[in-house]
């Protein structure tokens, strides 16, 4: 009989476990914004340069954005400060020396096929900042800026730690 409630408790914590992990997959909400770097190429010098320009960038909307819980209002900051943005990129390529051009653009951009954390997020066209770079044929980066997933998990920096009460007491008393 007392296997019987230990490997029910079992069942029952394994159940409790995969629902918590499933739970906490972010999924892109349809009303969002998109952040999206692309590479020049896949040279190691241009995946490097896109990393810093994507550092700096997303550095900056975190900056701005913190305190922002409306789609309208990332809008107009976003929209707001283009310009800055551009002078910031422009800032981190000169100090890299970097000499092909880029382009900046905030709307309605392509974004292919993408899987992230066990999820599968269709083509399409999406509302987003994209910032290309040189001829773009490189691999891209991307995250969302609002809601600011991609902001929370480069301050985060760790993996969540997922308990359970049955697994708990399971290891005290078995």
């Amino acid at each position: 009989m007392r296997k019987t409630i230990i490997i029910l408790f079992l069942i029952l914590g394994l159940y409790y476990i995969i629902g918590l992990k499933s739970e906490s997959i972010l999924k892109i909400p349809d009303n969002a914004i998109r952040f999206r770097v692309i590479a020049n190429s896949n040279s190691d010098y241009d995946k490097e340069i896109k990393y810093k320009v994507r550092d700096d960038v997303q550095k900056y909307m975190s900056n701005i954005l913190q305190n922002v819980d409306e789609i309208n209002m990332s809008r107009d900051i976003i929209s707001q400060n283009l310009d800055e943005i551009e002078q910031r990129i422009s800032k981190t390529l000169s100090r890299e020396s970097y000499i092909l051009p880029y382009k900046v653009n905030f709307g309605l951009n392509y974004f292919p096929t993408k899987e992230y954390k066990g999820i599968t997020y269709d083509a399409g066209y999406y509302e987003s900042l994209v910032i290309t770079l040189g001829s773009g044929e490189g691999d891209n980066w991307w995250c969302v800026l609002f809601p600011p997933l991609c902001l929370l998990e480069a301050e985060e920096g760790t993996e969540v730690e997922y308990t359970s009460f049955v697994k708990e007491i399971l290891d005290k008393y078995v």
